[in-house]
């Protein structure tokens, strides 16, 4: 297995595969970066010099396809939860390293910051409500307990030293109530440009206590190398690009947003919380990593984990569950695929109401049998359109938590909806059997077709004479 401890490891790999596009110098932090890599969104990743004359390089979509995440990983793409689910299961504690072997603290900025004329933050959609750091980690610490929590909240530039946050994590946000009850600003340190393996596990859905670095480790075989912030205790990944060390104000909202989420849809402006920076730390030549709000990688990283996290949870009750899908179609929150080996009937109705409890973001979700291609999306679709009847296979509850985001909810209230699409146990064997050319799928075509140019088709009409009956 070839690991990658580092970004820049991973960037190289992308670059041997012929993954990675390089811009020409200087495209323009506002809009033109993004476009770019909008355009080769999970086809190719992107490294930008010099955006805007900025002397900090910024690289994206470096994880918006599976298979390339299945490779970070080690594992076919079958494999990649099961991974993820042992990672979880099995965290490997963090391995604490001095200021001189953590690259991130090669370089200190302390004092007044202008945190828009020191980082390359782009401007991605169109009403955005400006720069936004997009792929940053942010490390905060239980007030009660000292554990530590990572989540990737959307941070936008303020001017200055300030940033406005978006605080969806539910441990983050607890967090906050309990320094704000206490009237103490909540230390954080802000980590761009880590490690895929650290960027995936920064989506784990752990305990409130479990730090998300450990099961970092637990992906990359090895404890994940940490050091001490400049500023405050919390220990962040030792080989990252960028730090930046500040603190959550206590009882101080200020406008934040819009800004494009997962959903392709903008998340509204509305009074956020705010962090001040006092410390910047990193590299010598340092990489800025951003995620385009609603492109692929936003998407997969917010489902793989999450994935991994209902399958473990449905598989403690429902052994028969085989897999899970959270569809791109979906926006990777929304619609979740379970395929099952169906043992008893009703079983699938049950599994739907345990599917749709996982987690509030669920709204849809569909059963399917073990033949479907759970990644496939023409497969789903034609499984319910011939195993599916509204009458009989349609869960339906109104007036339940759902995403706030989610545009047709009504303040967080949504519809819950479940579809059976799975074939009656007692159909007869000839009701469901699937047609079947046979020998498509085993056919070697360089053994069968011939290589020449198409247009001379017309050239075998010579041998096609047929002679008239006598």
């Amino acid at each position: 297995m070839k690991n990658f401890p580092t970004l820049r490891d991973w960037i190289d790999d992308l670059a041997e595969h012929d993954l990675l596009t390089i811009a020409k110098p200087g495209l323009s932090l506002n809009f033109e970066l993004a476009a770019l890599a909008h355009r080769l969104d999970g086809e190719k990743a992107t490294f930008f010099p010099e955006p805007s004359g900025h002397a900090i390089p910024v690289v994206s979509g470096i994880m918006s396809n599976r298979p390339w995440i299945a490779r970070a990983m080690g594992v076919d793409e079958k494999g990649i939860l099961k991974k993820y689910q042992e990672a979880v299961s099995s965290p490997l504690p963090c391995k604490v390293v001095p200021k001189s072997n953590a690259k991130v603290q090669e370089v200190v900025h302390q004092g007044p910051i202008d945190l828009a004329a020191l980082l390359p933050a782009p401007v991605h959609n169109e009403h955005d409500g400006g720069a936004y750091i997009t792929a940053g980690l942010l490390i905060s610490a239980n007030p009660k307990t000292g554990k530590q929590n990572v989540s990737i909240n959307r941070c936008q530039l303020q001017g200055g030293n300030k940033m406005g946050v978006s605080v969806s994590s539910r441990d983050t946000g607890a967090f906050l109530a309990e320094s704000e009850r206490q009237g103490k600003p909540m230390p954080i340190t802000i980590v761009i440009g880590v490690d895929v393996m650290t960027l995936l596990a920064s989506q784990a859905l752990v305990g409130q206590d479990q730090d998300e670095l450990e099961v970092a480790g637990a992906l990359h075989g090895q404890p994940l190398e940490v050091v001490k912030s400049i500023s405050n205790d919390l220990m962040i990944p030792a080989q990252a690009e960028i730090a930046i060390e500040g603190f959550f104000v206590p009882g101080v909202r200020e406008p934040e947003g819009p800004f494009g989420e997962f959903t392709q849809y903008y998340g509204p402006k509305g009074e956020r919380f705010v962090i001040e920076i006092t410390t910047v730390t990193h590299r010598k030549s340092p990489l800025f990593h951003t995620i385009i709000g609603g492109g692929t990688e936003h998407l997969m990283l917010g489902a793989v984990p999450r994935e991994a996290s209902f399958l473990t949870n449905m598989q403690r009750v429902f052994p028969n569950v085989l897999n899970v899908h959270l569809p791109k179609g979906g926006v990777g929150r929304y619609h979740l695929i379970v395929q099952i080996k169906k043992i008893y009937e009703g079983s699938a109705k049950n599994i739907i109401f345990s599917a749709l409890s996982m987690h509030h973001d669920v709204k849809m979700v569909v059963v399917v049998d073990e033949d479907i291609d759970i990644y496939n999306a023409a497969e789903v679709d034609w499984a319910i359109a011939t195993r599916f009847q509204a009458d009989k296979d349609l869960v339906l509850e109104s007036n339940c938590r759902a995403s706030k985001l989610d545009p047709t909810s009504r303040g967080g209230i949504g519809a819950k909806l479940g579809i059976d699409a799975t074939k009656p146990l007692d159909a007869k064997p000839e009701q469901f059997l699937r047609i079947k050319v046979p020998g498509a799928a085993e056919l070697n075509l360089e053994q069968v077709t011939q290589k020449i140019n198409a247009t001379r088709w017309r050239e075998s009409l010579a041998h096609a004479q047929v002679k008239p009956s006598s």
